[in-house]
């Protein structure tokens, strides 16, 4: 089985659960929950990072995916 590099099944949730989700499903990863409503982050590639974004009532808002 290939390795999963996004989680469009995530968006909508709760992003502190996603986060937990991502982690079980490969605890290799950096997984980081970007502030209540953070739309930006650096622009730098890391194959072991995902960033959550969450919209402020704390549901994911766009696809969780490596990079």
């Amino acid at each position: 089985m290939a390795e999963k590099l996004s989680w469009p099944e995530l968006v909508g949730k709760d992003g502190e659960e996603a986060v937990k989700i991502i982690q079980q499903e490969n605890p290799s990863l950096d997984v980081i929950l970007m502030p209540r409503g953070q739309n930006w982050a650096t622009k730098d590639y890391r194959p072991n990072r995902v960033r959550v974004f969450n919209d402020d009532s704390g549901k994911v808002n766009s696809i969780p995916r490596i990079g």
